[in-house]
């Protein structure tokens, strides 16, 4: 067992800027117990010469090919024996005892599997980020949001989410997380690659009896949209990866109304792509869903965890998201859950 409590883990590809331009602030606010670990996921720009010149103390895990964010934490992570791991974008900044507020939280009950700071935009400052802001939720079929951002509309900062609180998910881009906890839900599904996993992985936190909070006495500054930006990859990835969530997790009794709703809503958006003359969004979709079928034809989750519905977790709109938004035009968290559960 290592004398650090907490491993804080970078998972890079070819991100040498951000390195450069973010290190500094997660080393200078590293508290004595926590080690600074930079999980390598195959890059081949000069990261790993840059780490070795500049930082030469900090650990370097270099694994041999880019397997995404959840095949890079799952082997990465492997090879840490701290009690806590905070995964961190590589593309955050931190300010003075960011992490003291996560680790009195998780260690003050050990049903709390995993906690996540504030989430600000590095841009904005006074503007919580897409990537988690102040929480994550999901609605009653499966759409994710936060407490400060619905959809794409980020809330300003204004003292609304100042109370540490239970949620859905918390953010990959900044994580605390149990390691007994983690590994015993059987970490992140490295099918995933990116997008959603830390959700699927939240999700089966909750099947298994565990609570997610947010902490928002500590803050981070995302920059956000560093590894994959706006592209038919995301759209196909979230798609397919949204499905397969639910499909994994969701009992069987309610399982085939969701999935086929969501067909319907998901062939919406596709062609409300293909209106708008965006045709490898359209595709991306239509792939997103052969992939996911034959996913499901193919193979069944491995998980011995019972399934759990949506409606019996915590952080669940008991309603739809797009409806609320695309409807009635609701555009912040507590308009649309006016009491939080």
């Amino acid at each position: 067992m290592s004398h650090f409590r907490v491993a804080v883990a970078i998972l890079n590809y070819n991100g040498r800027k951000h390195l450069e331009q973010f290190l500094p602030s997660v080393l200078q606010y590293l508290p004595a117990y926590a080690e600074l670990i930079v999980i390598d996921n195959g890059s081949t720009d000069d990261s790993i010469l840059f780490l070795k010149q500049k930082f030469p103390l900090v650990r370097l895990i270099a694994l041999e090919k880019n397997t995404g964010y959840a095949g890079g934490y799952q082997l990465g992570l492997q090879q840490l024996d701290h009690p806590y791991y905070l995964l961190l974008n590589s593309d955050v900044e931190v300010k003075q005892g960011w992490i003291d507020p996560l680790l009195n939280s998780i260690d003050s009950n050990p049903k709390i599997a995993a906690v996540q700071p504030a989430i600000l935009s590095f841009n904005t400052p006074n503007q919580y980020e897409y990537a988690g802001a102040a929480g994550g939720w999901i609605d009653r079929l499966g759409y994710p949001f936060a407490r400060g951002r619905v959809m794409d509309i980020c809330e300003k900062v204004d003292g609304q989410y100042e109370d540490e609180a239970t949620i859905f998910w918390a953010t990959g881009a900044a994580m605390m997380v149990r390691k007994d906890a983690f590994w015993k839900v059987g970490g992140l599904d490295t099918d995933f690659f990116a997008h959603m996993e830390e959700i699927d992985l939240c999700w089966r936190f909750q099947r298994a009896g565990y609570e997610l909070k947010v902490v928002p006495q500590s803050r981070v500054y995302h920059l956000g949209g560093g590894t994959l930006a706006p592209s038919p990859t995301k759209t196909y990835l979230n798609f397919r990866n949204n499905l397969w969530m639910i499909w994994k997790n969701s009992p069987l009794t309610n399982l085939l109304w969701l999935i086929v709703f969501r067909f319907g809503l998901d062939a919406i958006a596709a062609w409300r792509y293909m209106l708008k003359g965006q045709i490898g969004h359209f595709w991306a979709i239509a792939k997103a869903h052969v992939v996911f079928s034959y996913w499901v034809i193919t193979k069944r989750s491995a998980s011995n965890l019972p399934p759990k519905s949506l409606k019996d977790c915590a952080g669940v709109y008991d309603g739809a998201l797009i409806w609320q938004y695309f409807v009635k035009k609701k555009q912040g968290f507590n308009q649309i859950v006016v009491k939080e559960k």
